[in-house]
């Protein structure tokens, strides 16, 4: 292999495994499967799954970190004072995919505009 063809493969491997770290996400799926997490879990889902809430995007919801309503109990609260809530399963209606996968594509495209790729699915 060529000085440059190496050069080059250890470059993109540095990048890969960098983009994956910036991801923030365990992509570790929930125990509850797709049981709906209730108001009163939203700290203990937060804090005690193993999900790692210090990057930007949450790969377990499909969202950036920090507007993750399941995730987040401060998110929730400001999606439910807005009228945006799916009681059924119990999350933003505007972050519901279950209701309308094509929600999805609207931060899918704010994850492809930050990393130059599209997000991993999100396991709930």
């Amino acid at each position: 292999m060529s000085a440059f063809l190496l050069k080059r493969t250890v470059t993109f491997g540095v990048l890969l495994a960098l983009t994956a770290m910036a991801t923030g996400c365990g992509q570790k799926a929930s125990d509850q499967g797709s049981a709906q997490v209730s108001e009163a879990s939203h700290e203990e889902h937060a804090e005690g799954d193993g999900h790692d809430h210090g990057g930007w995007w949450c790969g377990e919801h499909g969202v950036p970190e920090e507007e993750c309503s399941v995730c987040s109990t401060k998110a929730a609260d400001g999606f439910k004072a807005k009228g945006d809530w799916c009681d059924e399963h119990n999350r933003a209606e505007s972050q519901c995919f279950k209701c309308d996968p094509s929600r999805a594509e609207k931060f899918a495209k704010l994850y492809a505009a930050k990393f130059g790729h599209q997000p991993p699915k999100p396991t709930e």
